[in-house]
């Protein structure tokens, strides 16, 4: 049985099949963000565990987690960190690659976004085979950020991206899951 959450995020998603390549089922949130509702309960939902401890900094995946992000941090009273494709960024970076669904890219934030020791929320709109995630993850460690929690609206278990992120000791938040993506 769904619950409300689940029904009104689901009802939100628009599925696209065979994108961005034929065998892929892309889930497609900017049809929950053009929902005020949907998009209110989704960011509250991901805000509520983390409301009255201390966040410093939430670091937002492009492009989908800029805008959870944002909503995320503002919420929060929490900083914002853009982690970027390459070549994204005009100041000093460090840089990371990692692995997607299909294929390899690299991804970077600014050496300064984050201090060793500040507490961190990493924000996505989905986790899949968990790639993405994972080298964002690996970024903000290697800076020193402490990782709170990985937090998604969508989750595709099958795919194994969840367990990805638990082996490496980061709690994962997901709002709806996707049997059989």
């Amino acid at each position: 049985m769904k619950t409300s959450l689940e029904n009104t995020l689901l009802e939100a998603i628009r599925t696209i099949p065979d994108y961005p390549k034929p065998g892929i089922t892309f889930r497609d949130i900017t049809t929950l963000l053009g929902n005020a509702r949907a998009f209110r309960r989704a960011v509250d939902e991901l805000v509520h565990p983390y409301a009255g401890t201390k966040v410093d900094k939430i670091a937002g995946i492009e492009a989908r987690g800029f805008i959870l992000g944002g909503a995320i941090a503002h919420q929060l009273s929490a900083g914002f960190i853009p982690i970027r494709k390459k070549g994204k960024l005009p100041h000093e970076t460090v840089r990371v690659a990692y692995s997607l669904e299909y294929g390899i890219d690299e991804m970077e934030m600014h050496r300064d976004a984050v201090e060793a020791g500040e507490k961190v929320i990493l924000v996505d709109d989905l986790i899949a085979t968990g790639g993405t995630a994972e080298g964002a993850t690996k970024l903000l460690r290697q800076m020193g950020a402490d990782i709170v929690a990985a937090c998604f609206v969508i989750d595709l278990p099958e795919l194994g991206g969840r367990a990805k992120l638990e082996a490496l000791d980061v709690p994962v938040r997901t709002l709806i899951s996707y049997e059989g993506h």
